[in-house]
């Protein structure tokens, strides 16, 4: 066997590997996309949650946004007061006073106050039920089938007596279960000394005392009593507006329906 045969072969593989290595490595410089440090810092410093109530495409999207200075410190509400500090530590900037929040269901349509019209027996699914429109007498109530349970990775939502109630010390405000809900009956609100509307109903007074025992009826009972100027009727409803209720409670006490109460 000749030696010399084999050991030129060798070198000829082994030259071409080397070539082809160089090349690849001049290629992979030179195609290379940079990374932002400073972007990588920020996606660290948050959650991870890709929730996108930030308002951006999840947390990699946000810390971009961050680092450009196209976003404001503090939209992330899985992470709090802690992950606004870090953003503000890793882009040299103060915090300032941050606004907790949390979800508040407006429906009161608890067993004892309204009834379902319909026995439904689909899938347990909020969506799934709305093919029938409302398994309820209130066509603006919760469905009280889950799907803002199953959307919450916190365990904050629970269904009680037919209808979804919110833990404030569990909910992080990200607005899953306000985009899970097909009624739109969640909302996020600051969480601080304030009263609430607990209805959704938009019908004129008298269907809307049909179909549940505390549905606003728009009496304009509220609006009157409020020194503030805080409660407004729209659409047969009242609305609170939070940064201008001061939690003084004349409304609740005004309202003949009861369907007005303390956040929390």
């Amino acid at each position: 066997m000749d030696f010399t045969i084999i050991l030129i072969a060798v070198l000829i593989v082994a030259g071409i590997g080397l070539i082809i290595g160089l090349i690849l490595s001049f290629a992979s410089a030179v195609m290379a996309v940079p990374t932002d440090e400073k972007v990588e810092a920020l996606t660290e410093a948050l959650p991870g949650a890709n929730c996108g109530a930030c308002g951006y495409s999840g947390c990699s999207g946000y810390a971009a946004a961050l680092a450009s200075g196209e976003a404001k410190n503090g939209l992330c509400a899985p992470g709090g007061e802690e992950c606004a500090k870090e953003i503000a530590r890793i882009l040299g900037q103060e915090v300032g006073n941050l606004e907790k929040k949390v979800a508040v269901v407006r429906c009161m349509g608890i067993t004892d106050n309204t009834e379902d019209k319909v026995n439904y027996q689909g899938v347990k699914s909020c969506k799934g039920a709305m093919i029938v429109g409302s398994k309820g007498q209130c066509e603006f109530g919760c469905l009280g089938l889950g799907d803002c349970v199953a959307a919450c990775p916190y365990g904050a939502v629970s269904v009680c007596n037919g209808v979804a109630r919110i833990d404030k010390d569990l909910c992080k405000a990200c607005g899953l279960c306000v985009s899970a809900c097909p009624k739109k009956i969640i909302d996020i609100v600051p969480l601080k000394e304030q009263v609430i509307v607990r209805c959704s109903n938009t019908q004129k007074g008298a269907l809307a005392k049909k179909a549940c025992k505390v549905a606003c009826i728009g009496c304009k009972k509220c609006e009157k009593v409020c020194e503030k100027g805080a409660v407004s009727i729209e659409k047969f409803k009242a609305t609170v507006d939070p940064y201008k209720c001061g939690g003084c409670s004349e409304c609740i006490e005004a309202c003949p329906q009861g369907s007005i109460t303390n956040l929390f």
